[in-house]
């Protein structure tokens, strides 16, 4: 069976945030994914760094490229 469970870490123990459905004593595998949340201003900083060092051109034309390819993805989702 596998089902997914959300926990915190705390101390050197995963602590779930709702009962599993586990018997006790029962062994499992965890695969840890983090669900780190990043603020509003992490992501404008992220945002940022992304044309680090291009010039003004080049933005202009990565930026226009991405206007492009936006209706390509519009247009497969019609048919």
């Amino acid at each position: 069976m596998q089902q997914i469970v959300e926990a915190v870490y705390e101390n050197g123990i995963f602590r779930p945030l709702k009962v599993p459905e586990l018997s006790e004593g029962q062994e499992v595998q965890l695969i840890v994914k983090s669900q780190t949340k990043i603020r509003p201003e992490q992501m404008l900083q992220l945002a940022a760094e992304v044309y680090e060092g291009f010039s003004a051109e080049q933005i202009q034309d990565v930026e226009q490229i991405a206007l492009e390819r936006q209706s390509f993805f519009e247009d497969s989702l019609i048919q």
